[in-house]
């Protein structure tokens, strides 16, 4: 069954007070805006999440990662493992952001290693596709995302999106201002769908596929309206306690 959810990604932000006051204000508003068929997921630094863990405890606020080593120890200074991540409470990771796959050269391969490695933790992996503004305007939307889903799909195999979660973040519209029309993101998360039903018609219609290119309060509603759009993955407005509670109310 598709879970509407709603995802914050808090980058490298905040601060313990920050983050206390951010969750404080997401615990007391989460009540009058959460229904039961949406779950909203935290990402933040990973130096907080003993501090996430404590202060959500008992919430139903779900935690995850931003990111994760496929190995669960090892000479990987500076790394955590999906085992680690485990001990406080992480439930998601966000897996092949457009961030990581640029800025760190993460591959195609070690993205899917990463996938698998996640799930053998029951960590749930919300793997993130997308093209940039060079690709959309030559025309390769639909054959840079899809090439990205099927690189994971080929080594780990189709029935593991039976417990996962997809994010199309096209990334010319990160942080850039700019957002992809409720219809250019229902063409896109319709052509993944459609995707994945030619090999599993029960996972293409179960999983949920979230948008994450600048969601904010103001087209939150408007993106969720559409057939194939399950929720967001959140940036920047993440890390407004009212905006983001918006958001997940429209969810």
């Amino acid at each position: 069954m598709r879970t509407n959810l709603v995802v914050a990604n808090w980058k490298m932000h905040g601060h313990k007070k920050e983050v206390t006051q951010l969750l404080n204000a997401l615990k007391n508003g989460i009540n009058t805006s959460a229904t039961k068929d949406s779950k909203m997921v935290i990402c933040p630094p990973s130096l907080f999440l003993g501090q996430v863990q404590k202060e959500l405890a008992e919430t139903g606020i779900a935690i995850g990662t931003q990111n994760a080593h496929p190995q669960n120890e090892g000479a990987f200074t500076g790394e955590v493992g999906f085992a680690m991540l485990r001990e406080f409470s992480c439930s998601y990771a966000i897996i092949g952001h457009s961030e990581r796959r640029e800025i760190f050269a993460e591959t195609d391969k070690f993205i899917a290693e990463k996938f698998a490695a996640a799930q053998v933790q029951s960590v749930i992996p919300i793997l993130c596709i997308g093209e940039t503004q060079a690709q959309r305007e030559s025309g390769l939307t639909e054959s840079t995302v899809l090439g990205q889903l099927q690189a994971v799909i080929s080594e780990v195999g189709i029935e593991a999106f039976a417990n996962a979660v997809i994010a199309y973040e096209p990334i010319w519209a990160i942080g850039t201002g700019l957002t992809a029309s409720p219809e250019q993101a229902q063409e896109v998360h319709a052509a993944i769908r459609s995707f994945l039903a030619k090999l599993d018609q029960n996972i293409a219609e179960n999983i949920s596929i979230l948008y994450g290119g600048s969601v904010k309060a103001n087209n939150a509603e408007a993106l969720f309206y559409q057939s194939d759009i399950d929720g967001a993955l959140v940036g920047g407005a993440s890390l407004d306690a009212e905006e983001f509670l918006t958001i997940y109310a429209a969810a």
